[in-house]
């Protein structure tokens, strides 16, 4: 994956901002997005006690990087009824799904960057 495969779910100039454009701290917060994302996103179910707990970390997680439209989701997610919840979590996880693909994309290219300077 490089930067081509991005789709726009992360608006990467928000982690460049907070990191200074530093590549390296750029790699270490968005390792703790991934590990992040993978910790929380097993408890994004209504069923789970913590689900709201899981849909605020992932808001302020994605927020930090740059992912509007997920934060934008999990904080419609987490003031939602439980009744209604599954239908906004299905719309959390496929935003989550689509932020770490972008990720994963961007963290390629810091590779790349990396390598050749």
């Amino acid at each position: 994956m490089a930067r081509r495969d991005l789709s726009g779910a992360v608006d990467f100039s928000v982690l460049d901002r907070m990191t200074g454009g530093d590549d390296a701290i750029s790699e270490e917060v968005l390792d703790l997005f991934v590990q992040q994302a993978a910790l929380w996103s097993p408890m994004l179910d209504v069923r789970n006690e913590g689900w709201r707990d899981a849909v605020h970390t992932l808001r302020g997680a994605g927020a930090g990087i740059g992912a509007g439209e997920l934060a934008r989701l999990c904080q419609t997610a987490e003031s939602s009824e439980k009744a209604v919840a599954p239908a906004a979590l299905d719309h959390v996880r496929t935003a989550l799904e689509i932020a770490l693909s972008d990720v994963a994309a961007w963290r390629h290219e810091l590779m790349l960057r990396g390598l050749r300077g």
